[in-house]
């Protein structure tokens, strides 16, 4: 089975039979690598479900997802949906566990299933549960975290018995700041819970440095026990990093999703090219006559958008007064935003789109040449909505209903919008100038 549509990134995958029943649905942090497991000589499960599920699968469709902790939310949302045949676990209404800091005059740590609104502040879900819970109890013993265990309901108005307090085993030793007992006051006691909460917004970048250097020299010592030790924390601080898209799955989430992914595989294939375009970037210049010149570039990531890598440019290029060099802002633009993505961890596009015909191509190329980078690229002219790549001797001419030609469409429509937008804004300043 072709698998070269499936991109080397996380998300969900889904077998489906000849009818298009969906067979089984399982998440990756690569997914070709994954689906591949599937289909090798010794595939995991032999023994098991493996050779079965196999026998009947005939197409598979994925949904890309931002992280793998992504990828394992939107995975037990569609087996709990779908209920496929082959998904032994998952199918009970269960959901993954948060973490609650309550909302209490001594506040609490714990964790639950349950979000009730106006009951506290709520982080995660965290599908990794187990990591997570060894390292909320080494920062417990270590008194990074140092809000009371107990469960006793008690408020600045309802104090504690006294006869709880003196039962209470964290108050004998030591373990908790004892608010029951007025050790600590209820603004100190709010401070450490706010630090709780930092912590868990993302605020633990200090203590990830201490665990990196503790680990480094646990393993030159060879003390490879508690190196994994804090190797385990490690990975706990990247679970919680991880981004979280997903909510509650919309009705047409599942078609919407493959869709989109969907032209993603049919324009790698219509464009011949070696991977799914997975992160394409798409650029257009703006002009009045050569004034208020302009550019813009716009990204779109498993065929959304991705606004965090959009960019605007003045262009520097002195225009002649008789009108616009189209092609010389081209080759401006996509410089600059090469230069920007040479830089460490800019992610490097699948693709490059250029809003044109073989002479916005061409001056792309130039950029790219200058800029010693090889990425494919590819122009969209549009009175017939050719393709021109330099790979082609004539251009390419897709259906009007292709997705892939669709997802193109909206590409360089929305890098014209967002340039448009610039041009005229910097026009009407001018204008408010004269």
């Amino acid at each position: 089975m072709d698998l070269s549509h499936l991109p080397d990134a996380p998300g969900v995958y889904l077998m489906r039979d000849a009818s298009g029943a969906v067979l089984y649905v399982g998440k990756a942090k690569s997914l070709r690598k994954r689906v591949a497991q599937y289909f090798g000589e010794r595939p995991a499960d032999r023994r098991g479900k493996v050779p079965s599920l196999t026998a009947l699968i005939r197409r598979i469709d994925y949904i890309a997802s931002a992280s793998e902790r992504e990828a394992l939310l939107t995975e037990r949302q569609l087996i709990h949906k779908l209920q496929p045949f082959f998904n032994a676990m998952w199918k009970d209404s269960k959901t993954y566990p948060y973490i609650e800091l309550t909302k209490e005059d001594f506040p609490r740590l714990q964790f639950t299933r349950r979000r009730l609104r106006g009951r506290g502040l709520y982080f995660g879900p965290y599908p990794k549960v187990e990591p997570l819970r060894k390292l909320l109890a080494y920062l417990w013993r270590i008194k990074f975290i140092n809000l009371r265990r107990c469960r006793w309901d008690f408020s600045l108005a309802k104090p504690l018995e006294e006869k709880k307090i003196k039962a209470c085993l964290y108050f004998h030793t030591g373990q908790c700041t004892a608010p029951c007992a007025g050790r600590i006051s209820r603004e100190n006691y709010q401070a450490l819970a706010g630090r709780v909460a930092d912590f868990l917004r993302g605020d633990f970048e200090k203590l990830r440095s201490g665990f990196t250097a503790r680990m480094k020299d646990a393993a030159e010592e060879l003390r490879f026990e508690e190196a994994g030790r804090y190797r385990d924390f490690l990975a706990a601080f990247d679970h919680m990093r991880e981004r979280v898209l997903v909510g509650e799955l919309e009705p047409d989430f599942l078609e919407k999703a493959t869709v989109r992914t969907g032209a993603v595989t049919a324009l790698k294939d219509a464009l011949g090219l070696k991977r799914p375009p997975a992160h394409i970037e798409a650029f257009d210049t703006s002009s009045l006559f050569g004034r208020q010149a302009v550019g813009s570039s716009v990204c779109f990531v498993n065929g959304e958008k991705h606004a965090a890598h959009y960019r605007r440019y003045r262009i520097k290029f002195r225009n002649k007064e008789a009108g616009s060099d189209d092609f010389a802002m081209i080759e401006e633009i996509v410089g600059r935003r090469l230069a920007q993505l040479k830089k460490p961890g800019a992610g490097v596009p699948d693709l490059l789109l250029i809003d044109g015909g073989p002479g916005q191509l061409a001056a792309a190329m130039k950029a790219l040449s200058a800029a010693k980078m090889k990425i494919p690229v590819i122009s969209l002219a549009k009175r017939l909505e050719e393709i021109y790549s330099p790979l082609r001797a004539g251009p390419l001419l897709l259906d009007r209903g292709h997705p892939g030609l669709r997802l193109l469409q909206a590409l360089r429509d929305e890098a014209h919008r967002f340039g448009i937008t610039y041009h005229r804004k910097l026009r009407g300043r001018s204008e408010l100038a004269e």
